[in-house]
């Protein structure tokens, strides 16, 4: 499904988002509070977008994603790129300075397992940082978000997306995913300390940011 989607990927998340996926990522990044010369693992790195803005200020930004499709079509952006599965990485213990997730842990087959496979990788003291849909705060607007999901996201989908059927199972799957605390309390029970989470865009995005023990 997402090798299907890849070619026209950043074209349609920039249009379904209204333009709001740049400050996302810049939010992610700073989130991340990595120093020059440490190693940051962007998992569900997509088309690697995502990993190019992580690599700023002189940080090692690794993408990684289960689609090759999605790599390939990320061929251009100069950073490290590898092929792998969220629940089994192909890296060691203890050997990147931080972890980061965008709105990919959701399509996990077993979020909390990825969580607890983060942990692995993460050198004590190390971060993740989850950037994820999630609840808006307010009730009015949490209404018509919902209507947004799952009336106008798949239409607009059919109009710029290169494989407009996987955004059917894109709108399900934020409206079933866990709201805010819930998240927490799941990326808590894997292992991770000091869980907090910061909303973004009134709710409908949340980060969320941990520490290794």
């Amino acid at each position: 499904m997402f090798d299907g989607v890849a070619r026209r990927y950043d074209l349609t998340n920039t249009v379904l988002s209204g333009g709001r996926d740049a400050g996302w990522r810049r939010a992610t990044r700073e989130a991340v509070r990595a120093r020059p010369g440490q190693t940051v693992l962007d998992v569900a790195a997509g088309t690697a977008v995502s990993t190019v803005e992580l690599a700023a200020g002189g940080v090692t930004a690794i993408a990684c994603d289960f689609s090759q499709g999605m790599l390939r079509a990320g061929a251009a952006r100069a950073v490290p790129k590898v092929a792998g599965d969220a629940m089994a990485l192909p890296l060691a213990d203890a050997s990147v300075d931080a972890v980061v997730i965008s709105f990919g842990l959701r399509n996990v087959a077993d979020p909390d397992a990825a969580l607890r496979e983060f942990l692995r990788v993460t050198r004590p003291g190390g971060t993740l940082v989850v950037c994820e849909f999630s609840s808006p705060t307010w009730t009015p607007f949490r209404t018509v978000y919902l209507e947004y999901l799952m009336r106008a996201l798949p239409r607009i989908a059919r109009a710029v997306s290169s494989n407009p059927d996987a955004y059917v199972y894109l709108a399900e799957s934020i409206r079933a995913w866990p709201d805010q605390p819930t998240l927490a309390g799941r990326i808590q029970g894997a292992g991770w300390d000091d869980v907090a989470w910061r909303n973004l865009t009134g709710g409908i995005v949340a980060l969320h940011r941990a520490r290794r023990p």
